[in-house]
């Protein structure tokens, strides 16, 4: 009778859930397997994108994951897969008509591509190791200063480069001036093209504001 009970579990548990565990691995591709256990016989039943080597009838070895059958979702948690790599799992206990637990649909996934990855970027980003911009070595790094009082600028009016009107960029680029932002070379080309406007139209802006300081 147990026997009988546990292979018509089974065949619920393939028939249901079978296809949702190749679907989670189409997704994931070559990271993500999918385990089907069956409860009563506490063995596997189904496995895609097998990773684990683990085999059909396979023991399931539940206690790995300190199964309690009133949970619905377990984890996630992390375990070691044959090679010695992490994995890190999360179970859902699956259930039949009556609400009993039947079988538990477990998906793993093997994290040493992600943290290769994170190393990769630890290595590449040193955010750590930043420092604030050496005064010495930035000191006529007039585009810098140029750009963070742009945006300082733009940030008290709550306006974007895109967003100003041409009268506007009129009142910024008499605002520059005041900062002293054209004395470096080439600063009025370099202005003109972060605000999209003519290099005429900017000397055009600093003839009237010299010429309105001089009255």
């Amino acid at each position: 009778m147990e026997q009988s009970k546990s292979v018509k579990n089974a065949d619920i548990l393939l028939q249901q859930y079978a296809a949702v565990a190749d679907g989670i691995t189409l997704l994931f591709s070559d990271y993500v397997e999918v385990i089907i256990h069956d409860l009563d016989s506490q063995s596997v039943v189904y496995i895609a994108n097998n990773i684990s080597k683990r085999k059909i009838g396979d023991p399931s070895s539940l206690e790995d994951v300190n199964f309690d059958q009133a949970e619905t979702v377990i984890g996630p948690y992390e375990k070691l897969n044959w090679d010695g790599k992490k994995i890190c799992s999360t179970s859902v206990v699956l259930r039949d008509a009556k609400n009993t637990p039947i079988g538990m649909l477990c998906i793993n996934m093997n994290t040493a591509p992600v943290e290769a990855a994170q190393e990769a970027l630890a290595l590449l980003l040193p955010i750590k190791n930043l420092i604030p911009q050496p005064e010495k070595l930035f000191h006529d790094d007039w585009q810098d200063k140029v750009n963070s009082f742009i945006h300082a600028w733009l940030a008290s009016k709550h306006q974007t480069i895109y967003s100003l009107s041409q009268q506007e960029k009129r009142l910024l680029v008499e605002a520059l001036f005041d900062e002293g932002a054209f004395k470096g070379k080439s600063s009025a080309d370099y202005i003109a093209n972060v605000l999209s406007m003519g290099r005429a139209t900017v000397f055009n802006y600093l003839r009237e504001i010299k010429k309105a300081r001089q009255k």
